[in-house]
């Protein structure tokens, strides 16, 4: 299957046309979608080549990707990479037919993209199960709730000490 030649580690499982490709990417995972014979399908940059990793800032902010064909050796790069289906236990995948038409259909075209709402693993898991699932976003959703919430805390008791002096005065 894959060699170190070619990814960042080697996988030695099976994979089939509509598992789920996790790439780990230095501060995020990348996902995608394999369709067979190599290739995957994933959401890049618009203005960005055929191995387009949303490594850069500017991929975040977009509110807009394309939706490419590319084979997974390019995408992965030397990033380690493994199939994870890992929503199998709450989703029943669709027929690999299904899917693989479906992907193959949005090939090309642009689509709208959010980190939080709409990310690239909302877009496979929605060919996958047709659901978008993401727990990544769900953790950055966590995570920035939890620093607004800590934020709000330290701003009342703040507001609170800076009252108390002004009384004390």
């Amino acid at each position: 299957m894959a060699s170190n030649d070619h990814f960042g580690v080697e996988y030695s499982g099976d994979i089939h046309p509509g598992d789920l490709v996790e790439i780990f990417r230095p501060a995020y995972q990348h996902w995608a979608l394999y369709l067979g014979d190599g290739y995957i399908i994933n959401v890049a940059p618009l203005d960005e080549g055929p191995t387009a990793t949303f490594a850069s800032a500017k991929s975040v902010f977009s509110r807009k990707a394309m939706v490419k064909m590319q084979l997974l050796k390019d995408v992965v790069g030397r990033d380690p990479y493994t199939i994870n289906n890992k929503y199998d236990d709450n989703y029943t995948p669709l027929p690999v037919e299904e899917i693989v038409n479906r992907a193959e259909f949005l090939i090309d075209q642009e689509v709208s993209y959010d980190l939080l709402g709409n990310n690239c693993e909302h877009f496979v898991t929605l060919l996958r199960y047709g659901e978008p699932v993401s727990d990544q976003a769900n953790r950055a959703i966590s995570a920035i709730s939890f620093v607004t919430a800590t934020a709000s805390v330290f701003s009342l008791v703040g507001l609170f000490q800076n009252r108390s002096r002004q009384r004390n005065y």
